[in-house]
């Protein structure tokens, strides 16, 4: 098959061919038709995350965004069969663990991530472990390029806006409108808030308008918690960090109004190595909570999936251009200038 390999950090990904994965007894191989160039896979080819364990062992296949079809099922595999057009979240789960058993299989004690713990889908198969518990079963009206767009960024926003508990009316601040902030402006605006968008770069800004924003900040020209609280006249009910940097996540925090819930998305760069200073006062003053958001858990797809069928989520808007396996390297450079704008997705191989 057709793939591209990270060799060496920060050196360009090789395009090349390699053996066709085959199933073990309770796995899937999935012919990708799509697969999203999402940030993560750019923070593994930076040689990032070390600090949480999230070091892939080169070379290795990066990418899990992905929707395609079933072309290969394990002995032990009883829900699924060839053909069935599928997607996955991120993280692959046991199906068998407490995280697993008590609904919560994004935090699964034995998880593993495509393109960090084995050979992802920037290539042409890829293989599932676990299947019966993993895959997710695509409604008809749901393509393989909505389901990459899907796969990580736009999920994981819909599960941010989840843990924020936002509802109609509230006032939500999303820090970086990128891939995952994008997301979850669309959905925070779907569900009837009122989203501010704080970006550095005016287009960005420009698109946030588009999905749902009713008003935006340049943190380049405006204080940004000075800025947010003028706009919803005393600070967000929810921040959302989409980003992961030292400036957005106290930006978001700041932010707040009394009473106010910060959802940390993003995960930090080199520079932060998984550490924030967090001004404890004001959390403790002003009764503020902090929360973390990973992927989304398996049992919601149901409802996600639902929501983008009736056409009532559109991640299909936010595909920036489709692209193919080999311009991975050159969507990896506009990543490193952040310069990317929505999802570039993979769909020629």
């Amino acid at each position: 098959m057709k793939a591209v390999r990270i060799v060496a950090t920060r050196q360009p990904l090789v395009f090349e061919d390699l053996p066709d994965p085959t199933p073990g007894p309770d796995d899937a191989v999935v012919r990708v038709q799509a697969t999203g160039i999402c940030r993560s896979d750019w923070h593994a080819w930076m040689g990032d995350w070390t600090w949480i364990g999230l070091a892939p062992t080169l070379p290795i296949v990066p990418g899990h965004e992905f929707g395609g079809e079933v072309v290969a099922v394990g002995a032990n595999v009883r829900e699924f069969a060839v053909g069935d057009r599928v997607t996955v979240p991120f993280h692959n789960a046991c199906g068998h663990c407490a995280y697993c058993r008590a609904g919560s299989p994004n935090l699964c004690a034995n998880t593993g991530i495509y393109g960090f713990s084995w050979d992802g889908s920037f290539a042409e198969y890829v293989r599932v472990p676990h299947a019966d518990f993993n895959l997710i079963r695509l409604p008809d009206t749901v393509d393989a390029l909505t389901a990459a767009a899907m796969g990580c960024r736009y999920m994981t926003g819909y599960h941010g806006v989840m843990r924020g508990g936002v509802r109609p009316g509230h006032w939500v601040a999303v820090q970086g409108a990128g891939g995952v902030g994008l997301s979850a402006i669309q959905v925070a605006a779907a569900v009837g808030a009122q989203v501010v968008a704080v970006d550095i770069d005016d287009a960005k800004l420009d698109k946030a308008r588009e999905e749902g924003a009713v008003a935006v900040v340049n943190a380049r020209r405006a204080n940004v918690p000075e800025a947010v609280r003028e706009i919803t006249g005393g600070g967000a009910h929810v921040g959302i960090d989409a980003l992961g940097i030292r400036e957005t996540i106290l930006n978001s925090i700041l932010s707040l109004r009394k009473g106010g819930r910060h959802v940390q998305i993003g995960l930090t760069t080199a520079a932060e190595g998984g550490m924030v200073a967090v001004p404890i006062d004001a959390v403790t003053a002003m009764e503020l909570e902090i929360v973390g958001s990973l992927g989304n858990p398996h049992p919601a797809y149901d409802g996600l999936l639902s929501l983008v069928a009736a056409g009532r989520l559109r991640p299909r808007n936010l595909v920036e251009r489709e692209v193919g396996l080999e311009d991975v390297n050159a969507v990896f450079a506009a990543m490193t200038e952040f310069q990317t704008r929505g999802f570039n997705v993979v769909t020629r191989f």
